[in-house]
């Protein structure tokens, strides 16, 4: 039987420090996105639809990320929020 490409499973190991790697555990537990979190070993994530991958992105720029990075960001969410409101108008 061939396989196809969403037969595959991608393991990604994800090199953060301790403090962020269980917090992003925790995070994508809650998504329920497969991974596996040990003492001193590398954060391994299961990415097996591309969902997966956006929120493993996301969830790590959002705990590795700057205060000020992260104001920015959401500014920038807010500005593009009032901005489609004028459009609809």
């Amino acid at each position: 039987m061939k396989s196809t490409p969403t037969d595959r499973l991608i393991i990604h190991s994800v090199g953060i420090n301790n403090t962020e790697r269980w917090t992003i555990y925790h995070r994508l537990q809650e998504l329920d996105i497969p991974c596996i979190c040990s003492t001193n070993k590398p954060l391994k994530v299961q990415l097996d639809h591309p969902c997966a991958i956006a929120q493993l992105c996301s969830v790590v720029r959002q705990s590795t990320a700057s205060r000020s990075e992260l104001i920015n960001r959401l500014e920038d969410c807010w500005e593009l929020k009032s901005q489609r409101k004028r459009i609809e108008y």
